[in-house]
């Protein structure tokens, strides 16, 4: 119920959540920023973050080598 609803309100809103849950972060985001303590390691579009991420750090976390 939860992400139907992210999807409803992003017709009129921008939607910010934060999560740890990868799978649910794949499924509702368009855009998605990996912090890794307290800095941004990467941002940029959902898609690309997950199958190709850029860092190193993002690919061993989407990986699941860490997190």
């Amino acid at each position: 119920m939860i992400e139907e609803l992210i999807h409803e309100l992003r017709r009129d809103l921008a939607v910010v959540i934060v999560t740890h849950n990868l799978a649910q972060a794949h499924r509702v985001a368009d855009r998605v920023a990996f912090m890794y303590l307290g800095d941004l390691v990467e941002y940029g579009d959902a898609a690309q973050v997950f199958t190709e991420p850029r860092a190193a750090r993002t690919r061993d976390y989407v990986r699941g080598a860490f997190g």
